[in-house]
């Protein structure tokens, strides 16, 4: 007679098929955040010297398809909350990776606003908030919170992995070949990854609510929360300070007399510190809430930003920077996708995660030009490191004061917190 399988391992099988969704996911992550996003001021820096267009028209640019990805954020997370999120996720890689190629071919200034404009539409089908919502959608909400954290230990990776491999592109093959290199990998790897890994016939047997509702009530319900609006308000002013630090930071260090190296190695420690903080959370907060690791990550922003701009200029001091601000950016992904389902609502992830990400992505639209117009003023980024201190701060008091309301509030949905 066959042996009986148990529960025991269809528990253990249920592990094993998670973790390999993950692992594939993850690494999709790694590669999509790396050349979708951590490439731009690496590319940027080099079409600016080729060209003699000024910073602030390419970084409009990259503002003109952040503005774009705000606009489809929404509709998004709607539509993976109907079990498409395999579509999306593909179908946007494989669109990635023929705009990359095409982006390796521009020669106007017109060109390259159509071609990075429509890339920037396509990460929010491609990067963190799709994802998680596929994996909300595959594990439920009791299971969010670990499959998050472990898809954003892979993420963690993707500076480290690919600012020195860009650069390196960028060295021997020149920014265009860069680029084309970059849209090979969107769709050779990551449109590969995500058509297996994400399998939406598995979807409804781990989801503890019917996800194939559409938005519904508790979407209406969320928007007339004041929590979801101070969740909105930090998760906004995250995405201008990280966005404006992140588009400007080769830049920035260049001009406070770092070497392109010391650049590079600086910079390749975010993602080192970011896995770091998101290992020492799930080693030592485990069940720790996501409004107590939240506020303690928060208030690492100010104080980081602060000694970059106050400090002196030593490699050493870059080097504790980088640590602390990837460390604490690191931890906050990782409230940022669990802090829905804990401290606002259990239904309608992808949806309400869209309604909440589109006016961070308005900001992470306009954080670029935006840094560049404040260097453009006295050719300083000076006071841009003051404006990303100050967002830092609203960052801290917005979810600082959502921690303490939803303390006290039920979830949407009648569960008490």
């Amino acid at each position: 007679m066959g042996a009986v399988e148990g529960p025991a391992s269809i528990s253990g099988s249920w592990l094993a098929r998670r973790t390999v969704f993950i692992s594939a996911l993850g690494i999709g992550q790694i590669c999509s955040w790396g050349s979708l996003y951590y490439a731009f001021p690496l590319i940027a820096e080099q079409v600016e010297r080729e060209t003699g267009w000024s910073r602030s028209s390419l970084y409009g640019a990259a503002s003109v398809g952040l503005a774009l990805g705000a606009l489809t954020a929404f509709p998004i997370g709607r539509a993976i909350d109907k079990g498409y999120g395999r579509v999306i996720m593909v179908c946007g890689s494989i669109l990635a990776g023929v705009l990359m190629l095409a982006w390796s071919q521009v020669h106007d200034i017109l060109g390259l606003y159509a071609v990075v404009g429509l890339l920037g539409a396509v990460q929010a089908g491609t990067l963190y908030e799709a994802a998680f919502a596929v994996v909300a959608r595959r594990v439920g909400p009791d299971g969010a919170r670990g499959s998050i954290t472990a898809l954003t230990l892979w993420g963690g990776f993707a500076s480290t992995a690919f600012i020195p491999l860009i650069q390196l592109m960028i060295d021997h093959w020149g920014w265009r070949g860069a680029v084309s290199g970059l849209g090979a990998v969107n769709l050779l790897i990551c449109a590969g990854l995500y058509a297996v890994a994400i399998r939406p016939r598995l979807d409804v047997a781990h989801t503890g609510h019917p996800t194939s509702a559409g938005p519904g009530r508790p979407v209406a319900d969320a928007l007339a929360s004041p929590v979801f609006w101070l969740l909105a308000l930090a998760f906004t002013t995250h995405a201008a300070a990280f966005t404006a630090f992140t588009f400007h930071i080769y830049p920035l260090l260049l001009e406070r007399g770092f070497s392109a190296p010391e650049v590079v190695a600086a910079m390749a420690l975010i993602g080192p510190a970011q896995v770091g903080g998101r290992i020492a959370i799930t080693a030592l907060a485990r069940r720790a809430s996501m409004r107590r690791i939240g506020c303690f990550a928060v208030a690492v922003f100010p104080v980081s930003f602060v000694a970059l701009a106050l400090l002196p200029p030593s490699f050493a001091v870059a080097g504790i920077v980088m640590v602390l601000y990837g460390a604490a950016n690191g931890v906050l992904t990782i409230v940022r996708g669990a802090a829905v389902p804990e401290m606002l609502t259990r239904q309608n992830y992808g949806s309400i995660m869209g309604a909440m990400n589109a006016p961070a992505t308005i900001a992470r639209a306009l954080a670029p030009v935006g840094a560049a117009a404040l260097w453009s003023l006295d050719r300083s980024y000076f006071p841009v490191l003051i404006a990303i201190t100050a967002g830092a701060g609203a960052l801290a008091a917005a979810f600082w004061t959502a921690s303490a309301l939803s303390s006290r509030r039920p979830l949407i949905g009648g569960v008490a917190p």
